[in-house]
């Protein structure tokens, strides 16, 4: 695969594009932010959000009730804030990753990140491993190291490249995959398996400040490093022999951008759950938008996929409500048929 075999590598924006699109993406983020907490059952205006975040701040005082200052503070706003959190990082793990392999179909799951964290979940909740000791995000996190652990042992002893990092990464997904199922079916009464089904699908409803931080400080620092490899990741594009004639130390960069995107990819799902399609959309679509550039793409990637997961949130807690749809259930539903939009675009382009 060739450099431009990704979608939008044969894009050229103009100078200045990619600042335009940060500022944009930048406002309809704060737009979106704003907008998404006061949809629910509560009378909740953009004003309210605004003055009880400054009062919470310091900066000044909010007229609105103690319940009302609650559900802005305690329940939407730490949830609206973690989705925008996992949606930018699992966006710039899959154009990371989409790049360093050299596969427009990888996705920041697959390392088997997120089957190694839905073991370590169902650890904890079915089987209760750590005697209480361990929450269930802890344990996912935990589960999601293990995972990678692995696939790092496996695609070692196999050689390295990337086609056995990929192989290595699947082996370990199906293995920690039937290892979920066989704890679920063996160990778990219905409303566990519920449960836990309902976490594996991507959930936001239990967040709370402490994930929100944890998230986003993983975030920013996951993003600096991938930004400080960005020109390597270019030269990822024309392939392992190209980059190596260009100075790259081959090794010593995958393996960085590797534990980076795991990590980052562990704690949102040990937060969140799996939530699919994201990671593997989202770096197409701004692709197209700013050209193959890594310096403009990853920054443009992260706000399209936080934007994208605020309001897909919304939609999946307000849509049937009071019932609360899994949000890795609508964004398969909305990231299938993007996807083939995408690469009809792609092929018709061509």
């Amino acid at each position: 695969m060739t450099a431009r075999e990704l979608p939008g590598a044969g894009v050229r924006p103009r100078r200045g594009a990619g600042l335009a699109l940060g500022t944009a993406g930048t406002v309809a983020l704060v737009a979106s932010l704003a907008v998404a907490i006061t949809i629910g059952p509560a009378d909740i205006r953009v004003g309210d959000v605004w003055s009880v975040v400054a009062a919470h701040l310091g900066l000044g005082s909010s007229e609105l009730t103690p319940i009302r200052d609650g559900i802005v503070w305690q329940l939407r706003l730490p949830r609206t804030l973690l989705a925008a959190v996992c949606g930018a990082g699992l966006a710039v793990c899959g154009a990371v990753m989409q790049s360093l392999l050299r596969n427009p179909l990888a996705d920041p799951f697959v390392l088997g990140v997120s089957s190694g964290a839905s073991t370590g979940a169902v650890l904890v909740v079915v089987l209760g491993v750590g005697g209480g000791a361990l929450s269930v995000s802890a344990g996912a996190f935990l589960g999601a190291l293990l995972s990678f652990a692995l696939v790092l042992l496996l695609s070692h002893t196999l050689g390295g490249t990337t086609d056995r990092v990929v192989l290595a990464g699947v082996a370990a997904m199906q293995l920690f995959s039937a290892l979920t199922s066989f704890v679920v079916m063996t160990s778990a009464d219905a409303e566990t398996t519920r449960g836990v089904l309902f976490w594996l699908l991507g959930s936001l409803g239990g967040a709370g400040w402490t994930d929100v931080w944890l998230c986003a400080a993983v975030l920013a620092v996951a993003l600096v490093v991938c930004l400080s490899y960005a020109r390597t990741l270019d030269a990822f594009a024309f392939g392992q022999d190209a980059a190596a004639a260009l100075g790259v130390s081959l090794a010593r960069t995958r393996l960085v951008l590797l534990c980076v995107t795991a990590l980052l990819t562990a704690a949102l799902v040990s937060s969140a759950g799996a939530i699919g399609f994201v990671g593997l959309v989202l770096p197409h679509a701004a692709r197209a938008l700013t050209g193959p550039g890594h310096t403009r793409l990853l920054p443009v990637t992260a706000l399209a996929g936080a934007v994208f997961l605020v309001w897909v949130d919304t939609l999946a807690r307000t849509v049937l409500d009071p019932q609360e749809v899994p949000v890795g259930v609508v964004t398969s539903l909305i990231g299938v048929p993007a996807f083939v939009a995408v690469l009809y675009r792609t092929r018709r382009a061509r």
